[in-house]
């Protein structure tokens, strides 16, 4: 464990990690406290797109956690930079939620239903048939197809649910066409969280509850990894790989003294 707590830096992942839900997880706030009483860096590192770093900092402290906006990025910033970059001025069909259409309007992207250059697709609660059609006809047209992040379930307070890839698959399963996903383990958001934090990755901890995204994006990265079993992974998960994380803890609350 003191490998873990002699690191720089840390890039922490949320859902399943820090909450799970409204409910914040055990170890969570001392995790935090002890980050700000060892002047660790850390980024929040969520695949999550519904909300932005001012939404989630607003959460942290409905649970007691004070957390600065800087300390947030998401998947849906990680898109909306991504996309600006590849077609600045760019069109965009959005089926996703507030935190993904405000990043993608910052980027300079507006929104059009007619003859859009791309649909991207994230997390929503307004998911539903008619917007499926509407997304397959569009990239049918002619629409480059985005996700913000690869993740199929993920943790809530009443247990797994479907997450963006799940919700982009009946595109991709009707047009024959793949979509390009944004988030980890994409390479596009592990650079951007190295950058923000400033970090050499030798001297960086990346801590998420998914195999198949923060474990693999560590690796990948060349960032130690820490597998906790809070959220989707179960004591067995790792097995079921053929590459393993450096540490397999319970919860935030094992890596404070």
């Amino acid at each position: 464990m003191e490998d873990i707590r002699n690191k720089k830096g840390f890039i922490c992942d949320m859902d399943g990690v820090v909450y799970h839900g409204n409910r914040l997880l055990p170890g969570a706030r001392e995790f935090v406290n002890w980050l700000h009483e060892n002047n660790k860096s850390y980024l929040f590192l969520t695949n999550s797109s519904e909300r932005s770093p001012r939404e989630l900092r607003q959460k942290l402290l409905r649970m007691g956690l004070d957390v600065g906006e800087d300390h947030f990025y998401t998947s849906a910033l990680a898109t909306a930079s991504f996309i600006a970059s590849q077609m600045p001025g760019c069109s965009a069909y959005v089926i996703g939620a507030a935190g993904l259409i405000n990043a993608l309007y910052d980027q300079g992207i507006t929104m059009n239903d007619v003859n859009p250059d791309y649909v991207v697709v994230g997390e929503t609660s307004n998911y539903n048939y008619e917007t499926i059609i509407r997304a397959v006809q569009l990239v049918n047209g002619g629409a480059r197809l985005i996700g913000t992040n690869p993740d199929l379930t993920g943790p809530s307070e009443n247990g797994i649910v479907p997450a963006c890839r799940a919700f982009v698959s009946p595109i991709e399963l009707a047009t024959g066409k793949s979509a390009y996903f944004v988030g980890k383990p994409n390479p596009v958001i592990m650079r951007r969280a190295r950058q923000l934090l400033g970090i050499d990755s030798r001297d960086l901890c990346i801590i998420g509850d998914r195999m198949d995204t923060d474990v693999i994006a560590g690796i990948e990265s060349g960032i130690e990894t820490v597998l906790v079993l809070s959220g989707v992974s179960q004591a067995d998960t790792a097995e079921q790989f053929s590459y393993r994380p450096n540490h397999i803890i319970n919860g935030l609350g094992d890596i404070v003294p």
